[in-house]
């Protein structure tokens, strides 16, 4: 992308249950919810006091956005971590500084990223802890049994524990002005969020991105899951695919499948975690192997098939591996195959910036 004078980009910071299709249902409500609801308050599933709490720190039901006065030396689009710094920062420095979120602030890494991924892995990794204790001469009375539900109930009760260091009371206490609001470009010095237009010398681009959805016939049908609904489960699915071994896929995969889910990655490339060293990759997907993942690379999906088994849905993927094709039966489906830019919206050619 290039950015006209006056706006800079910040990095990316970084995304169904077919029985009765609950999983498909519960994630298109929880993402329904955060989408729709720019202005008010968006509601996040399950409806608990710890959602309703990460909701009230990071985007408050009964918010006023401020009257801007005057220019602004610094506007920020974008509450996550890139933008949260950048606002802060500009504003320790005595600019006046607004920041524009259109969801919830914290953005990825603390609602449906770093937060919740790694609340989830800690409790994977206490599940793994508990088959090795023979290992220190331990022997377990009984084995290890997983409380899903209790799992996840624990990760929002730890994501809504830390929220207020990302709320909007904070930081309009350390001097920065925050709106809610889609904002949108009305030229290069200016953008409109709702009725508002906030004039500004500078301006960050910090929207970050989101889940990019591959074509695959039967994809949008078959319903899917991405880091923005799997935290909103309540339930393990007994079989869960993944498109794509980056480091979503593969953390997630371990995850689960300690958590009590059958795992399948499809990775398209030849080897998990492409950024990574061979070798480190090489020993992540040994473990994930060795713990039961089934691991397919230089695959892809061909289709997703509906299929009814013993009065269940399920999804049945028609997998290219290699010279071969394989056929497996899933219950959901993690879309993990990369990121795509949150530009809609934004009316980026009116401000005079190029993207592709």
């Amino acid at each position: 992308m290039d950015a006209a004078p006056g706006i800079t980009f910040a990095p990316l910071v970084v995304a169904r249950r077919i029985e009765d299709d609950r999983w498909c249902v519960e994630a298109d409500r929880t993402l329904f919810a955060l989408k729709t609801c720019c202005m008010n308050a968006p509601r996040l599933l399950p409806d608990d006091e710890y959602n309703q709490e990460l909701v009230a720190q990071t985007h408050p039901a009964d918010w006023r956005n401020p009257s801007p006065s005057g220019v602004y030396n610094l506007v920020v689009i974008g509450g996550g971590t890139a933008g949260i710094i950048s606002a802060l920062g500009a504003a320790g420095l005595g600019g006046r500084v607004a920041l524009v979120e259109r969801h919830m602030l914290g953005g990825d890494c603390l609602n449906y990223g770093c937060v919740p991924s790694k609340a989830l892995l800690r409790a994977a990794r206490a599940v793994y802890d508990a088959t090795q204790l023979h290992a220190f001469g331990v022997e377990p009375s009984a084995a290890a049994k997983v409380d899903f539900a209790a799992v996840m109930q624990r990760m929002r009760r730890l994501r809504a524990s830390i929220s207020h260091h990302d709320s909007a009371q904070r930081f309009t206490r350390l001097g920065v002005d925050v709106y809610f609001g889609q904002a949108k470009f009305l030229d290069g010095s200016s953008i409109q969020v709702g009725e508002q237009t906030l004039r500004f010398r500078r301006c960050i681009l910090a929207t970050g991105g989101r889940s990019a959805l591959p074509r695959i016939e039967g994809l949008e049908a078959a319903g899917y899951l991405t880091n923005e609904t799997i935290f909103s489960l309540t339930e393990p699915p007994p079989r869960l695919l993944i498109l794509g071994g980056g480091p979503i896929g593969c953390e997630l995969a371990l995850a689960f499948r300690r958590l009590g889910s059958d795992v399948l990655i499809v990775h398209r490339g030849s080897q998990l975690l492409p950024k990574e060293e061979p070798d480190a990759a090489a020993l992540v997907q040994a473990q994930l192997q060795r713990e039961g993942v089934q691991v397919f690379t230089s695959a892809t999906v061909r289709r997703f098939e509906k299929v009814v088994v013993r009065a269940v849905g399920r999804q049945r993927a028609i997998i290219d591996v290699g010279q071969r094709s394989e056929t497996v039966e899933v219950d959901a489906i993690l879309v993990a195959t990369g990121r795509a830019p949150n530009v809609e919206g934004l009316q980026l050619e009116t401000a005079g910036v190029e993207y592709t």
